[in-house]
């Protein structure tokens, strides 16, 4: 009990701390803070909206409406035998692979509380599921830091297949507990009528977005400060001199924390170094998806009791699986050519890159695939309701 007492005080002390160094620095660096802060707000509105909106909504109508059970019927067959779970998961799998952070993880909890999958294998779902989307991946990564559409696509191939990777470790997650497959299902979910989902949809969508973006703010702010204050470079320093043995210096030591707590900005800071170097970080920054990314999934997390443990555990095994499917191919892919040639194309990319263009493309991607899934919920909803109309008869 006395050790219970002691950890709390040390953990009531170090966040006393804390606070009043946060405190301390906004004071110093207003205007550090400030500028951050307009940093992030045009970060959320030039990308986080207009990307992760669509696919919030799409993946509630897709849950709700009871289109992930159709899927399931589908891909049961597969998803039992490699993951251990049953067919409806395969929503947030999909979705997760094209919707980017944290869509795949929010559309696994929606399953498991719609009560279309077993805890058990919602854990599982969430261990292998929140991955980076394309357009982040080969527009920003690979044509914007690396200049190399090879890049981008290697990227997101070993980030793919290593989740993948990290799904069939993960079948062996409390081995004994059997997926629900139609056969020992319970109850049947009762899917929503039209009106009733695609509201309920809307609000949520927007309230998950504003829920990222506060994540968002508050870590960009939180790097500006650390950097200002020299606290990054500190840790940094701390962080080399025990990752010596393995070649890491001080500059990349500050590029990987950066990238442990917020991975857009830890993946914009690989500018310059060995390209394998390069790649090999930025898969792993990719694959563990960082702090702020994992504070998004846990605040959709709330009460639902699924184990966060499962979940970090996944993002690590992730990272490091991509870092090293990253430096194999990279010796098997043709990507070596003379520094100079690089560093040209680099800056050509960079200079001829539209971002804004990009967004739109991707903005109107997601919304196509958002308005086939509406018409294909429509039919859905109307066939039933012909089902039911038929059966009263």
């Amino acid at each position: 009990m006395g050790r219970i007492v002691g950890k709390a005080q040390y953990r009531d002390i170090l966040l006393g701390i804390g606070l009043l160094w946060a405190t301390a620095a906004l004071v110093l660096w207003p205007e550090q803070a400030m500028s951050a802060m307009r940093d992030g707000l045009r970060l959320c509105g030039n990308v986080i909206l207009p990307s992760l909106f669509p696919f919030f909504v799409l993946s509630s109508l897709v849950v709700e409406l009871g289109m992930s059970q159709y899927l399931g019927r589908l891909l049961e067959p597969v998803m039992a035998p490699l993951f251990r779970v049953n067919g409806n998961c395969a929503a947030a799998l999909a979705l997760g692979f094209v919707g980017g952070y944290p869509v795949g993880a929010r559309t696994a909890l929606q399953i498991y509380e719609n009560g279309q999958c077993s805890r058990t294998e919602a854990e599982r779902m969430l261990a292998f599921c929140n991955n980076s989307g394309p357009a982040f991946v080969l527009g920003v990564v690979g044509a914007g830091v690396f200049g190399s559409g090879k890049a981008g696509l290697l990227l997101y191939l070993t980030h793919l297949l290593s989740s993948l990777m990290v799904g069939i470790i993960f079948r062996f997650y409390k081995f004994r507990e059997e997926p629900q497959t139609q056969r020992n299902r319970g109850p049947q979910f009762q899917a929503a009528n039209f009106s009733k989902a695609f509201t309920h949809s809307v609000t949520g969508a927007m309230q998950s977005t504003l829920n990222i973006c506060a994540f968002i703010l508050f870590f960009t702010v939180f790097l500006r400060i650390l950097a200002y204050s020299g606290v990054l470079e500190l840790l940094g320093g701390v962080l080399s001199s025990l990752l010596s043995p393995l070649g890491m210096d001080q500059t990349w030591a500050e590029r990987l924390l950066t990238g442990l707590v917020e991975v857009s900005s830890g993946v914009s800071s690989l500018r310059d170094g060995t390209l394998s170097g390069r790649l090999s970080m930025a898969a792993f920054m990719l694959g563990w998806a960082g702090v702020s990314v994992h504070c998004q999934v846990l605040a959709f997390l709330g009460d639902s009791g699924l184990s966060v443990r499962t979940y970090v555990i996944g993002k690590l095994l992730h990272g490091g699986i991509s870092a090293t499917l990253t430096t194999a191919l990279f010796q098997v892919i043709p990507l070596s050519n003379p520094v100079s040639v690089y560093l040209a194309e680099q800056t050509e990319a960079i200079a001829q890159l539209d971002f804004q263009r990009a967004l739109t493309l991707s903005a109107v991607a997601s919304w196509g695939v958002w308005l086939a899934f509406l018409a294909l919920s429509v039919y859905v909803v109307q066939k039933n309701s012909g089902k039911g109309r038929r059966s009263i008869v």
